[in-house]
């Protein structure tokens, strides 16, 4: 089943197609295509708290051509969903009136909690071992989401405004590494049994040039290793000698600095990145939703 799904974050804007399908009773998302536009909306947001008019501009003539490729592809289904950016700015309400208006797609705007919860669901993750928790953490442009899973069900989430844009400005309160910590205290301990699954495309680039890409994990060690490697370059450097593009050059050392105080408070020495996001759980969710429909219209 091909489906779709827009992810406005606060460093870029996404439009994923996705076959999506039944697997031994696991839902699987093989990427058909993927579009991505790096507006860093979150820069203004977390600055000035509203989007300026040429962001907003920029930002409907986006929609405008993701819904052109929308028609063209014709999904089964999709979904547009925003978030820090979009939920802290003043003026978002009018932009999306506009955008429904101007380029006729609906956007959600979802809250942390909802969006560590729509990433959570993505269930075919193939790593081996027995774990009694998962601690899935998406680590995005204006906060950090973190989900804990036991036998597919969540049992606890949280969402905080750590964020590789907002580390970036330097407008992460030392309050809120404070609460961070604070949460993720109930889950130290018996670390041997919390799988950590990393995602965002930050920690994917780390892994892919310092991980085990062949088990898709990175350890404590090798994130230590990219931060100091990754730090003895100027951001131009990782530009021209790396080859990673501007809008990630600058935000991939404070994605990593994420995961490091995570892994570092709660002793873990290994997290498996498999290269899953928003996006991601918006097609899975989806997936189930046209699922049920077929279902009952048999």
């Amino acid at each position: 089943m091909l489906l779709g799904a827009v992810d406005i974050g606060s460093n870029a804007v996404r439009l994923f197609f996705a076959n999506v399908f039944d697997q031994d009773g696991e839902v699987v998302a093989e990427k058909a295509s993927l579009v991505r536009i790096p507006l860093r909306l979150g820069e203004e947001v977390f600055k000035k708290g509203k989007i300026s008019k040429e962001k907003m501009e920029q930002l409907v003539k986006t929609m405008k051509a993701f819904k052109l490729l929308i028609e063209v592809v014709e999904p089964v289904a999709f979904r547009a969903c925003a978030t820090a950016a979009m939920r802290e700015a003043e003026n978002s309400a009018g932009l999306l009136k506009r955008i429904k208006k101007e380029a006729g797609i609906d956007i959600e705007i979802i809250d942390g909690l909802e969006e560590a919860r729509i990433v959570s669901t993505v269930s075919h993750l193939n790593f081996d071992g027995s774990y009694q928790k998962v601690m899935y953490i998406d680590v995005g442009g204006g906060s950090t989401e973190i989900s804990i899973l036991e036998s597919q069900r969540i049992v606890a989430s949280n969402s905080f405004k750590i964020g590789t844009v907002r580390l970036l400005n330097g407008m992460v309160k030392a309050s809120e590494w404070d609460k961070m910590k604070a949460w993720l205290t109930q889950f130290k301990g018996k670390n041997e049994q919390l799988l950590l699954v990393g995602s965002g495309g930050n920690i994917n680039k780390i892994t892919k040039l310092y991980g085990d890409i062949a088990h898709k994990t990175l350890s404590f060690s090798a994130l230590e290793q990219a931060l100091g490697h990754l730090g003895s370059y100027s951001v131009q450097d990782r530009v021209e000698l790396m080859g990673m593009r501007p809008d990630r050059a600058d935000v991939i050392i404070p994605a990593g600095q994420i995961f490091h105080f995570i892994m570092d408070y709660l002793k873990v020495g290994l997290v498996f990145v498999p290269k899953i996001g928003l996006s991601d759980g918006i097609v899975s969710i989806l997936f189930s939703e046209q699922s049920k429909k077929m279902a009952a219209r048999r």
